[in-house]
């Protein structure tokens, strides 16, 4: 699976891709997508670990950033 995560200091935003979409939103709601991604995990046992490399990626920006995070 490709993923990636950037980040742009002049927008104060973060861009989310993978293969077949990508999406950007603010640094603000950072926190907000690492909780909803370790949601999904519990939620969806099922899947593996197909969430953990976006948990990985995602508080790897946080913690880079100082930006605390559940």
């Amino acid at each position: 699976m490709t993923l990636r995560i950037t980040h742009d200091p002049e927008t104060a935003s973060f861009t989310h891709s993978k293969k077949a979409w990508s999406n950007s939103y603010p640094l603000t709601r950072l926190p907000e997508w690492i909780a909803f991604y370790k949601k999904q995990r519990l939620d969806f046992p099922v899947a593996g670990r197909v969430y953990d490399e976006d948990i990985a990626a995602l508080e790897a920006l946080a913690r880079s950033l100082n930006i605390p995070f559940e």
